[in-house]
């Protein structure tokens, strides 16, 4: 008996030819998703793609050619090209005290840099995140140091520290908050910030994002923290309530798609980050999804 064609869903627009995007591994689902759901589909560079469980994990499948499927981090990750680079290090994720939480996933109208780019920006928390993350008159990035490592093929933002009122789930008072941002892929980023259950580590917040077409994506938010008395869903609802803010400044951004050349929006000192991720993403000739620099 012949098995039904899969249902695909519809992709957007031509399918993407970068070599750059096509080399990389892009999460499409996390595997809590793929449990409750049983067969997922979704898009990933404008390519129609269909995930479905397996004995030993999953399989994504496309009608648009042969894709290769990773299990990693607690997401299924698929990729196009012959030869995928190595799916960057996160070592925290193996921890076996940390809390592994996946906290949603989110369509969004824009650009998977831009998404990326929000995700590293401190100086939006008193205005966007009041009350949680920042407030007035705590309005003042300080200084950071930023490395982009051409050995570790990623972008380090180091020293940033900035007031919160309520920095995680489990925090009752505002303090001051310790940062590391990690861009260790075009569209994945971790951020490591003070944890208020133990002063010599750091709490593990990532986001992966799933760019389904040049300026739309899924962005798939979680967590690997020190945390053993908040439950999964208060900590989904706070990182919730973080997203929920940060969609529409999001999808006003224009252009959607992310501009390669530092010059295209005023910089300021707290762009430090965003700069040198541009930089770092325009040195490996990305061209979909960004408005490239000009020559």
């Amino acid at each position: 008996m012949t098995s039904p064609a899969p249902a695909y869903p519809a992709a957007s627009g031509p399918v993407c030819s970068d070599p750059v995007m096509l080399s990389y591994w892009h999460p499409v689902v996390s595997l809590d998703e793929l449990q409750r759901e049983g067969i997922c589909h979704t898009i990933l560079l404008d390519r129609p793609v269909t995930i479905r469980p397996t004995a030993g994990g999953a399989q994504v499948e496309s009608g648009a050619g042969p894709v290769k499927t990773l299990i990693q981090y607690g997401y299924v990750w698929a990729c196009f090209g012959d030869d995928p680079r190595p799916l960057f290090p996160f070592p925290e994720f193996f921890e076996n005290d940390r809390r592994f939480v996946v906290t949603g996933v989110f369509g969004v109208n824009v650009s998977a840099g831009r998404a990326v780019e929000n995700f590293l920006d401190m100086g939006h928390f008193p205005y966007v995140h009041t009350g949680i993350l920042g407030e007035e008159p705590h309005t003042e990035v300080k200084e950071y140091d930023v490395e982009v490592s051409s050995e570790r093929d990623e972008v380090l933002a180091t020293n940033c520290r900035f007031y919160q009122p309520q920095a995680a789930v489990s925090s009752d008072a505002g303090s001051d908050v310790e940062y590391i941002y990690r861009v260790p892929h075009p569209n994945c980023a971790i951020l490591y910030k003070s944890s208020p259950m133990d002063e010599k580590r750091l709490d593990a917040i990532f986001i992966f994002v799933q760019p389904m077409g040049e300026e739309r994506v899924r962005a798939h938010s979680g967590m690997c923290i020190l945390d053993e008395t908040s439950t999964d869903l208060d900590i989904r609802r706070f990182q919730q309530v973080i997203f929920a803010q940060d969609k529409p400044i999001l999808e006003n951004q224009y252009p959607r798609r992310l501009p390669l050349d530092p010059r295209a929006e005023t910089p300021i000192r707290a762009d430090k980050s965003a700069i040198a991720y541009r930089r770092w993403l325009s040195g490996k000739g990305l061209t979909w999804g960004v408005v490239p620099a000009a020559l």
